[in-house]
């Protein structure tokens, strides 16, 4: 996208916010003063409207809300929404209390944050909703080139290129042995003519993936780019060693490598991932079990013989077993901790179907949640017999078990779900489960939560 439709879509993004913020206004006005016309400048005037759309306008820009909106991933953008919110009403409180002079109604404003917050906030899911879609499309590209088109070269190349919406477009490879192409770029030339190109072309990004053999080149390369005040970034093959997302550090001058960031080894990320299981358990057993939990056992029992409940040992933190609750959806077997359930499974009852495709047989793990045993959002435990299987032929497989299972995770949300026979599957799913590991957050974990209650509204092809 150019430059032109960025602004565009950021000058459209501002004048929405700026006309629900007025809107929740109006509505306030009139339910508190039952009138569509002024009352005084004691109630409400052009000053009093200026001053709020003043604050707004320039705490959106303290907290760059409208910058790089289709670059920027949900939890960013949901955590600079609620900032603006936050810094918002604090400096709205902070103008009533030392400008006597404003002269507005607190009422007035109080009311206004309630209706215009959850507004707000339900435009904002929904353009990023929308934006899943169509992103790719809606990006200011930064045009970079490669050099050195190793292994390390056709890496960066390939997650740049799969992840467009970063905002990075490979123009191509400069390489002193490989010719032809990589993909869809093109080896443009030897590593010593790259500066010529870019200063031709005005390309300000140079990204170096040489062997660390190649150092004299890299040394001149990166005096070369500084002269020239193009940005270098050198790419260190660590492949050897880590094979996935990697931590630095610096002691001192020297850089310490961690095979992977974990944010829930840090006490305080314990406890508010805590604090959210209990809260959140605490709310869908009072609010939803109470009521559904009579309801979907008297249906249990009349449809087929059997306990209400169902609980099978399953792998936990560290490997621990424990007993996971569901609500049985098989007639009794003698299968259940052994074989997966398989679409069309003759095992599953026909109310066993429906609480599987809206994930109501889960409900009971919100009580494994309060035991401590599993977490609202984790990577999803296994039969005993199947994390024995999977480890062995599946590389990382037991770095899961580092953090609780969960209810639901980010395998789940991102569509793997259901049986794993399919040749990947469960290296994908794996997959997912490492990167939730190593980029936890609270506002992730609202995400995944938001995106389960979604897939279940909208159905899972593979809920069976």
């Amino acid at each position: 996208m150019t430059q032109k439709y960025a602004a565009w879509y950021r000058i459209s993004g501002i004048l929405l916010d700026l006309f629900l913020l007025n809107l929740s206004g109006f509505i306030a006005y009139i339910y508190i003063y039952h009138s569509i016309h002024y009352v005084g400048s004691a109630h409400l005037n052009m000053l009093h409207i200026l001053v709020i759309n003043f604050v707004w306008f320039n705490v959106t820009q303290l907290t760059r809300l409208y910058q790089n909106m289709f670059i920027k991933d949900a939890i960013p953008t949901v955590k600079e929404a609620l900032g603006s919110l936050l810094l918002f009403a604090g400096f709205i409180v902070f103008l009533l209390l030392v400008l006597d002079e404003l002269n507005l109604s607190h009422k007035l404003i109080y009311l206004t944050m309630a209706i215009f917050t959850p507004i707000f906030f339900a435009f904002k899911i929904g353009f990023l909703l929308l934006r899943r879609s169509h992103r790719a499309k809606m990006v200011n590209y930064t045009r970079v080139v490669i050099v050195g088109a190793g292994p390390v070269g056709k890496e960066l190349y390939t997650l740049m290129h799969s992840k467009l919406h970063s905002g990075y477009r490979v123009v191509g490879f400069f390489d002193d042995k490989a010719s032809g192409e990589i993909g869809d770029a093109s080896i443009l030339g030897r590593v010593d003519e790259v500066m010529a190109f870019v200063k031709r072309y005005k390309i300000k990004d140079i990204y170096c993936a040489l062997p660390d053999r190649a150092i004299d080149k890299i040394n001149k390369l990166m005096r070369e780019a500084d002269q020239a005040l193009i940005r270098f970034k050198l790419v260190p093959d660590v492949k050897d060693y880590f094979k996935k997302n990697v931590n630095v550090q610096m002691m001192g001058h020297l850089p310490v490598i961690s095979s992977r960031t974990e944010p829930l080894e840090i006490p305080g990320n314990q406890l508010l991932k805590r604090a959210f299981d209990v809260v959140f358990s605490l709310f869908v057993i009072i609010c939803v079990m109470s009521w559904l939990l009579p309801i979907i056992a008297i249906l249990i029992k009349l449809e087929s013989k059997g306990p209400v409940f169902f609980m099978q040992i399953r792998s936990g933190k560290d490997n621990k077993p424990f007993y996971c609750f569901k609500f049985r959806s098989m007639r009794t077997n003698s299968d259940s901790d052994k074989l997966q359930a398989t679409k069309n499974d003759s095992r599953i009852t026909k109310l066993g179907a429906f609480m599987r495709k809206t994930s109501i047989d889960e409900l009971p793990q919100f009580f494994n949640v309060l035991r401590g045993e599993m977490s609202v959002v984790g990577p999803r435990p296994h039969m005993l017999q199947h994390t024995s299987q999977y480890s062995a032929i599946i590389d990382q497989f037991m770095v899961r078990h580092l953090v609780l299972p969960g209810i639901t995770g980010w395998a789940q949300v991102s569509g793997h779900r259901g049986e794993t026979n399919a040749e990947g599957s469960m290296e994908a799913r794996v997959k997912a489960d490492i990167w939730y590991l190593e980029n936890w957050s609270l506002f992730l974990d609202l995400k995944i939560a938001f995106l389960t209650v979604w897939q279940v509204i909208a159905g899972h092809e593979n809920a069976y």
